[in-house]
């Protein structure tokens, strides 16, 4: 019963696709509808009528963008973070970058978040942020940082592809059922 309760977990619902949204001078930006549906589901306090939860990660000086974890998806983070040994390399780092380098938020009525004003800093955010789906998380970039950096990159890596490649052959090993 354990493993199909864990299987169902891992059919939750999917962030899916990308938008441009703008943001206004306090840091406040739309979310995607579609988006916020699967904050909702995966806040297992959410009632309808009410806020969905979430956490922003911004990581180190490396990360250009700001990756969105539904409550349940920070916690399946949170437990494998806990599973470490306490006081290893490994642990104290994951939980810098979690627990420490992360803001914890909700959506307000209007469906937007307020960034503050250090995050949108460190991506360099202006008047407009680029969503992309990640799964079981979203990621929040500057437009022009994206296309330059990781747009380029995945790019490049399908480029040094054969022609007839086809990306699908990836999940013949993935596992799955």
């Amino acid at each position: 019963m354990g493993a199909q309760a864990k299987g169902t977990v891992s059919l939750a619902r999917r962030f899916r696709g990308e938008s441009h949204h703008k943001v206004d001078a306090k840091g406040r930006v739309s979310i995607p509808a579609s988006f916020r549906r699967v904050l909702e589901a995966g806040d297992p306090n959410w009632q309808s009528g009410g806020n969905p939860e979430l956490v922003i990660v911004y990581g180190d000086h490396r990360r250009k963008y700001l990756e969105c974890y539904t409550m349940e998806a920070i916690d399946e983070v949170d437990a494998k973070i806990d599973a470490l040994p306490r006081g290893s390399m490994e642990r104290k780092m994951l939980q810098r970058m979690f627990h420490g380098q992360s803001f914890p938020t909700s959506v307000d009525e209007t469906g937007r978040l307020v960034l503050p004003a250090k995050l949108r800093q460190k991506i360099e955010l202006n008047d407009e942020a680029f969503f992309i789906a990640a799964g079981d998380t979203f990621q929040i970039w500057n437009p022009a940082t994206y296309e330059a950096e990781e747009l380029a990159a995945a790019e490049e890596w399908l480029d040094e592809l054969p022609d007839d490649f086809d990306p699908m052959q990836f999940l013949d090993g993935a596992g799955g059922t």
